[in-house]
């Protein structure tokens, strides 16, 4: 069959089972672009940047389970979707990202629109690819999408020239079939599997530490975690692996974890860490970081086995395979004492105190959306103080459910993951909760919202600042503040209109129940503007430096009525 090389990429695509690609066009990609004519079965989505066409892709893939794709046209298209690469690598997000190139003939000449591509990305991605002849297309998208999916997740580049876009030659009459060989065996010996239950058996105060690289195992955890009656902690990237209102779970440690999970953490004798990596955010000062536990770790990648703190057993594999191995040697056991200990702590965030001029208590807010919201809705959130409310009140009981930028932090993901998320999940709710410095970073995408009709359901959290950097500067920085005033916001409910978004503007904390009820389940998109006073902080909050156990709560607490 002859064909160019820019069909060949589509019908390869869809061989595979990608019909949807974030992106935006360029010169160097409008082979792809003219060659989308012929598929109409192919769903392309006009971003209006390239980072959001990527941020889209993102949270796609986390909301669908499938490979997320964005595509991007050389120069500044590549370089614009450079932040969204390193977002997905950082949270293990499978991502595939489509390049233009200059032709082959002005490569390495500083043509126009001409950029190292390939170099460029390769610090933040899994594997990149420069094709260098046609009928190497089909071969490298399968094992990209592949690439993407096995092990340990990740964004994978392929960078093409135009004319080997455009070139027609002879392929292959026959489809391109997908790989499905995604997950690692376990790799360990018997005997490291019943030494691991050992330690869980004879342990006194045990605890399971989740993380991101768990989610496909949320069942034998739950499973474990009730026969062996060992509370559960989650990581920022795992909220809804445990079920929110289950007894066993102690909510998220770290940084602004709860009491609950952070002394359990700490206190502990013996941790089962599940696909996650001892991250600084939860650690803190690693030496000081559950000083008396021995340590159990399982993760798909075995640079991650010990690398941040000594690991007395260590068990490579994917966890879901790792966990049903170690089931078959534990035995029922109890830890009622160690449970009604951990109790004693509080599960929730201490409230500080309303300010006079507080206009939208944001431990209110988030306690009235958390009944509102259905238990299979997905949040998704920009970075920030609105970021650990979230994580921090409102309840999650699915993998996957809690969508964020977690190792990169980046500001600017939520809009647009928020409209990826929603394609993504079905017909699940999608509500995209964002500040107002991070929301104008990407709000463009309300464009891409409003011309595809995506119903999601966008929250800006408005206190007229950079909150988060605000707290630091006044906890940590003797309340010298600098550049963090963004009391010359525009008028959000104006500008969601303006891109034909219906909007509301919420600034009392009267009739929250009956105005987020009519919000959320409206038809079509729609914006709320919540202000909050901008003196509000997040609590508790680890000092940069310290263990969690230390952690800082607000100096006065008292309940918001």
């Amino acid at each position: 069959m002859k064909a160019s090389g820019a069909n060949k990429l589509l019908s390869s695509l869809l061989d595979l089972g990608v019909n949807t690609v974030f992106g935006y066009p360029g010169g160097a990609v409008l082979p792809i672009y003219d060659a989308m004519v012929n598929f109409p079965e192919f769903k392309h989505i006009l971003a209006r940047h390239e980072q959001g066409a990527a941020h889209a892709a993102d949270a796609f893939a986390r909301a669908s389970g499938k490979v997320g794709v964005c595509l991007a046209t050389s120069g500044p298209g590549a370089t614009n979707i450079i932040t969204g690469l390193a977002t997905a690598m950082m949270d293990s997000v499978p991502l595939l990202a489509l390049t233009g190139q200059v032709p082959s003939n002005l490569v390495g000449t500083d043509a126009f629109q001409e950029i190292d591509t390939f170099g460029l990305s390769i610090p933040v991605t899994k594997h990149s690819y420069f094709i260098e002849r046609t009928e190497d297309i089909p071969h490298v998208i399968k094992e990209a999408i592949w690439l993407a999916q096995e092990g340990r997740p990740g964004p994978v580049l392929i960078d093409f020239p135009k004319d080997l876009l455009s070139k027609e030659i002879e392929f292959p009459d026959e489809p391109i079939t997908a790989r499905t060989d995604f997950r690692y065996p376990y790799q360990g010996s018997e005997d490291e599997l019943k030494e691991a239950c050992r330690l869980l058996s004879e342990a006194k105060r045990p605890v399971l530490y989740v993380g991101g690289g768990a989610k496909g195992a949320f069942e034998e955890i739950r499973d474990i975690s009730k026969k062996l009656n060992v509370p559960v902690t989650s990581t920022l990237m795992a909220l809804g692996t445990m079920e929110d209102d289950d007894p066993l779970f102690m909510g998220m440690p770290g940084m602004h974890g709860t009491e609950r999970a952070n002394m359990a953490l700490y206190e502990s004798d013996v941790i089962l860490a599940i696909g996650t990596r001892f991250d600084d955010r939860v650690t803190g000062d690693i030496k000081q970081f559950s000083p008396n536990s021995t340590k159990i770790q399982i993760d798909n990648d075995i640079y991650e086995l010990g690398k941040l703190t000594p690991v007395a057993v260590r068990l490579a594999g994917d966890a879901q395979i790792v966990l049903q191995e170690l089931k078959k040697h534990l035995t029922p056991s109890t830890h009622d004492k160690w449970q009604t200990h951990l109790n004693d702590y509080t599960d929730y965030p201490p409230v500080e105190g309303a300010y006079p001029d507080s206009k939208v208590s944001p431990e209110k807010f988030f306690k009235v959306l958390r009944s509102a919201l259905p238990k299979d809705a997905h949040v998704v959130t920009d970075v920030g103080q609105h970021q650990m409310w979230c994580a921090q009140y409102l309840s999650y009981y699915f993998p996957g459910s809690f969508i964020t930028s977690g190792g990169l932090g980046t500001m600017g993901f939520g809009v647009p993951a928020a409209l990826g998320a929603r394609m993504g999940s079905g017909d699940r709710m999608v509500v995209g909760i964002v500040g107002d410095g991070g929301f104008q970073m990407t709000c463009q995408e309300l464009s891409t919202i409003a011309r595809y009709n995506i119903p999601v359901k966008l929250i800006i959290l408005d206190n007229a600042c950079l909150g988060m950097v605000r707290q630091w500067q006044e906890l940590f920085h003797g309340q010298r503040y600098s550049e963090v005033d963004l009391s010359d916001n525009p008028d959000f409910v104006k500008l969601s209109e303006c891109y034909r978004i219906p909007a509301k503007r919420m600034d009392k904390n009267e009739n929250l129940e009956d105005e987020l009820q009519q919000f959320l389940f409206s038809e079509g998109p729609s914006l709320l503007h919540v202000l909050i006073t901008e003196h509000q902080n997040v609590y508790p909050i680890v000092p940069p430096g310290a263990a969690p156990h230390k952690m800082m709560t607000p100096p006065q607490t008292q309940e918001i009525k």
